[in-house]
């Protein structure tokens, strides 16, 4: 991910999420060092994935496919490639939250080996309020 992404990451962004990250948290996150990542078909981005690495553990923040490219495997692509790239670094446990209402994530992050481990109330903003977030992780020492 480069700076000269972020005007079509936040196209995107927009367009995939009812409460999306600012410019200015994508900035922040190249800035600090996470492990920022886009994923470009035919020289069009397709996706991205934000994560930071620290102490053996790994936190996947922001895993995005462009709406019309959902449901092709781009988001198992793209998690498999920041999962891989944690390996490298020696991480031994990825986490992550997710909306239990975000079925095709949830479906995603089980089938790709994540658990559940907790639950966050009220994390994230929703039109009646907040929703909780479930508190995935997995192994990746094996």
């Amino acid at each position: 991910m480069r700076h000269e992404d972020l005007d079509e990451i936040m196209v995107v962004e927009l367009s995939a999420y009812p409460y999306p990250w600012t410019e200015g948290i994508f900035r922040d996150c190249m800035r600090v060092g996470y492990s920022c990542w886009v994923m470009t078909e035919a020289q069009r981005l397709v996706g991205y994935g934000v994560m930071s690495m620290a102490v053996g553990e790994c936190h996947v923040l922001n895993l995005c496919v462009r709406p019309e490219c959902q449901g092709r495997g781009y988001g198992r692509i793209l998690l498999r490639g920041l999962l891989d790239h944690a390996r490298r670094h020696k991480v031994e446990t990825a986490f992550l939250e997710v909306r239990p209402s975000n079925t095709p994530a949830v479906q995603l992050y089980y089938s790709e080996g994540f658990n559940e481990v907790g639950l966050r109330k009220r994390y994230y903003p929703a039109d009646n309020g907040r929703e909780d977030a479930l508190v995935l992780a997995r192994d990746l020492s094996g």
